[in-house]
């Protein structure tokens, strides 16, 4: 089962690199839409497939986060993975509350609001990974460059909160995914610890 949403993960990821790359190299250098609208570079009618479409991409992360949580080894690790779910899943409420707002200016109530909860959902999801990443390079449950995987994605995830408020977002989308393309790649050889534990104590006991 852990595999399997690791592979989930590992798509979600993918498709997440994908359109940051198409974004940044496709649409934002062919798009006539002003920058001070909130649904920039897409047009408010592109918007809302588009917000459904990366709703989905969060949805397949999310589940990959959890293949995360069920590799870790440590209370603590398990915690900081769980706080990254929490955070994928607040980025996917985030875009589709993008939707009603779809054609609103930057300064508009509405993306004051929504806003704040994309900067939410990533500073969540980068505390989550910090933490996970430290707790697994304290144990020795993680292997060769695995160990440095959560970490590294966390680190990415902490700098985005600055690159998102420039207009290179897209390019730092597309590096967030090469992060959690790395990490799910990293989680995918992990069998749950979350159901070993029982039965190794259950050997233990008798």
């Amino acid at each position: 089962m852990n595999r399997k949403l690791a592979v989930i993960g590992l798509v979600g990821a993918v498709l997440t690199t994908l359109s940051g790359i198409a974004v940044e190299v496709l649409v934002k250098p062919a798009s006539d839409v002003s920058d001070t609208m909130w649904s920039y570079p897409w047009s408010s009618d592109a918007i809302v497939p588009v917000s459904i479409l990366y709703a989905g991409f969060h949805l397949l992360v999310l589940l990959g986060m959890l293949a995360v949580v069920r590799a870790m080894g440590s209370r603590g690790g398990r915690i900081g993975a769980m706080l990254a779910v929490v955070g994928t899943f607040v980025l996917l409420v985030a875009e589709l509350a993008s939707i009603p707002i779809a054609g609103q200016r930057l300064d508009d109530t509405g993306p004051q609001i929504v806003g704040p909860v994309f900067g939410l959902g990533v500073a969540l999801t980068a505390v989550g990974l910090l933490v996970a990443g430290l707790a697994v390079l304290r144990s020795d449950d993680w292997t060769g460059w695995r160990r440095y995987a959560p970490l590294a994605a966390g680190i990415w995830s902490f700098l985005l909160i600055g690159v998102s408020m420039t207009s290179a977002i897209a390019l730092g989308v597309a590096i967030y995914g090469v992060t959690l393309c790395v990490l799910f790649a990293a989680v995918y050889p992990h069998q749950s610890t979350v159901s070993s534990e029982p039965q190794l104590r259950a050997r233990i006991d008798h």
